[in-house]
């Protein structure tokens, strides 16, 4: 199977087109173009009549005659034809392939029809550019289910539309034959009832009805499921059974922390995050943890309590954080605690001036800096550690895996421990199949003393009113965000409606000092005006999401968002949780168009109803879908081609819990009847690389 299906592309069509199908969608063998699923099916079952369409009908088929054919060349050159069904007549329109439409209709024919009716103010309906093909017999049962392939516009140009794609697939399947190996037991195909692996191949692209269809979909997205969690549990086992690294369980700097500096007490969730860590660390196998909170809810201290246990064991501890914003604070927040104990700390980043980067990498290789917290510049070539024995990654999915691959090189004795941290709450789903190898900690509850954020949908038309709540919130000596989006694909656009947004809000409050960040300003412009937002010196920070991740000002109580709509949930719920980092009361106001979908909607309301982070993850995967959620498409690890995380939770549970049973029994596939997913494991794991064991 493998050979066969490891095929170039260009065995099956000619290598021009084949060279399109690579660079436009990514289809280089015959695997590729199998897997390239219809996105949708036509249901042609369903015959028409011209006399009985209305304007909100979806594409139709009808049957019928053509009565008149016309080729216009003056204006926009097109060929019309009249077409009759007995109930009515209906004008079929082409803008080219004049000379094919031509030759192929015959008069006195009878045709079926098929494209998306339009309605014209005279009362006239035309069909444009529809699909004509001879009516041959009862039809009725010969056109089901038809496929629609995702194509572009360059492909379309070279006859690969839909239809070009499904002439391949269908030329692909009826080479298939006996080619196609099974790739699950078949114990596993009559206990959880899956169509054959060639039947679902078949099924998917040509259904003869929908029970066909759910069939080969539902065998489909079950292996698919099923071997993402076995690569995933296998990584994890290996890990966790074979790789010996180095014990760190020595708790006396700890202790003295824990009982002489920590500021405030710590949460339940936070004491039993550490226990779990510490578990970790001691038990002589690499570390590979994620921890997961809300925003708030203490995971940088718990981050700093682990760093102890490390330290103490005599090995030094790396933070990695996205931006320099979030680093500097880290940076900073540490600082303080370091000096407490007598550990040194530095802080690298792209910024750090030359002479001041070779100071800290010399620190850094001979073992005098305990602490390095910085950017992706950790991960250059020249920073190299004494003993490098814990790696934190701060909102891991910002990085991509190379990155991450990356720092698996900086300890050539033994894999450093790894805490990967996100204050983006992560669906069951999500994390079951992303971060299937990692250890899971989840902080659930706020520390003691922080208040519930209030939040408030006001329309366009409350500008006055919201702006008279934030100037009784500054006479009470609070603190202001207001963000407005900036948008990649208009960033010219997005910007000017900053800096509108900028010089409206100076307007309102002429008295009141105001600051400006977004992401076209260089760091040292950005610094100096956080410095100053945290310092109290600007009252009202008019920012983009720059400010999404980690900024930390307990007096700033206000978060208003503008264009609320053009956020995602989980975003809205990052910038909420910017506010209310202290004691008082905190308020998040969205700000609307009154033009809102309805899942523009749906987030609004779902944003004023509840501040559980974890139950807003949960809407928004469905809203959203997983790759957008996370931003995963950059990992190359979640490349599902047919499975929904959003919908296919019942398939996801059932495959990983199987997976989990088989490693037990029989971890090396050595059992006879495991044969066919040896054979797939191994072949899955030499098309992926080994990106996996870095988690």
């Amino acid at each position: 199977m493998d050979s066969f299906f490891s095929r170039d592309i260009g065995l099956l069509t000619e290598l021009d087109k084949a060279q399109l199908l690579k660079d436009e969608l990514g289809i280089h063998t015959y695997e590729d173009l199998l897997k390239h699923y219809p996105f949708r099916y036509e249901d042609r079952n369903n015959q028409f009549t011209i006399a009985a369409l209305i304007p909100t009908t979806s594409s139709v088929q009808l049957q019928g005659y053509i009565k008149r054919l016309q080729r216009i060349d003056k204006g926009k050159k097109r060929l019309v034809a009249l077409f009759e069904d007995g109930t009515g007549q209906i004008e079929l329109i082409w803008f080219h392939n004049f000379s094919w439409i031509i030759k192929k209709i015959k008069p006195n024919v009878r045709y079926r029809i098929w494209g998306k009716p339009l309605f014209l103010p005279q009362g006239q309906k035309q069909l444009i550019h529809p699909e004509i093909t001879l009516a041959i017999g009862n039809q009725g049962n010969t056109i089901n289910l038809v496929p629609l392939y995702h194509s572009t516009e360059k492909l379309k140009r070279n006859q690969l539309d839909t239809k070009g794609i499904a002439f391949l697939q269908k030329k692909l399947l009826s080479q298939l034959g006996a080619i196609v190996e099974e790739t699950l037991p078949d114990y596993l195909l009559t206990r959880y009832q899956l169509v054959s692996l060639k039947e679902a191949f078949g099924n998917i692209h040509f259904p003869s009805s929908q029970t066909v269809l759910n069939q080969a979909q539902r065998r489909l997205k079950f292996e698919e499921l099923f071997y993402t969690q076995l690569k995933l549990l296998k990584v994890r086992q290996v890990r966790v059974e074979k790789q010996n690294d180095k014990i760190f369980n020595k708790v006396e700097l700890l202790n003295v922390f824990y009982h002489n500096h920590l500021p405030f007490n710590l949460t339940n969730g936070q004491k039993k995050t550490i226990r779990e860590i510490y578990r970790d660390l001691s038990s002589g196998k690499r570390m590979n943890r994620l921890l997961q909170g809300d925003v708030g809810s203490g995971k940088t201290i718990v981050a700093f309590l682990a760093m102890l246990i490390v330290i103490g064991s005599k090995a030094q501890v790396a933070i990695m954080a996205p931006t320099e914003i979030l680093a500097k604070q880290h940076f900073e927040r540490f600082h303080v605690f370091a000096r407490q104990l007598g550990l040194n700390i530095a802080l690298l980043t792209g910024s750090t001036k030359k002479k001041e980067r070779v100071h800290i990498l010399y620190r850094l290789k001979v073992g005098l800096l305990h602490i390095i917290v910085g950017t992706h510049a950790l991960l250059s070539d020249d920073v190299s550690f004494n003993e490098l024995g814990f790696f934190i990654i701060d909102e891991q999915h910002r990085f991509g895996v190379a990155q991450r691959a990356g720092l698996l090189t900086k300890n050539q004795v033994y894999a450093p421990h790894i805490l990967t941290m996100t204050a983006t709450p992560i669906p069951r789903t999500l994390a079951m199949t992303f971060y299937g190898d990692l250890d899971l900690s989840t902080i659930y509850e706020l520390p003691s003393g922080r208040q519930p954020i209030k939040t408030q949908h006001y329309y366009e038309n409350a500008r006055l009113k919201v702006f008279q709540f934030i100037r009784e919130q500054l006479i009470l000596g609070r603190q202001i965000y207001i963000v407005y989006p900036l948008i990649e694909a208009s960033v010219a656009l997005d910007y000017s409606n900053l800096m509108a947004g900028y010089t409206s809000v100076c307007r309102a409050f002429p008295d009141v000092p105001v600051g400006i960040v977004h992401g076209k300003m260089d760091s040292a412009a950005k610094d100096m005006e956080m410095k100053r937002f945290e310092k109290n010196e600007t009252h009202i920070l008019v920012a983009t999401t720059v400010i999404e991740v980690g900024v930390n000002v307990p007096n700033a109580t206000v978060m208003v968002i503008e264009s609320a709509e053009r956020f995602g949930l989980s975003q809205l719920h990052q910038l909420r949780g910017r506010v209310g980092r202290g004691s008082a009361q905190s308020y998040c106001i969205l700000m609307t168009d009154y033009r809102l979908n309805k899942a523009g909607k749906k987030r609004m309301e779902t944003m004023v109803k509840t501040n559980n982070g974890f139950e807003i993850a949960e809407l928004d995967l469905k809203l959203r879908g997983p790759g957008d959620l996370m931003g995963l498409q950059q990992s190359g690890t979640l490349n599902l081609k047919i499975a929904d995380l959003s919908k296919d939770t019942a398939i996801l549970e059932v495959a990983r819990k199987l997976a989990k049973n088989i490693i037990q029994q029989d971890p090396d596939f050595q059992h006879p009847a495991h044969l066919p997913i040896y054979k797939e494991y191994v072949r899955l794991l030499t098309v992926a690389g080994d990106w996996n064991r870095v988690g």
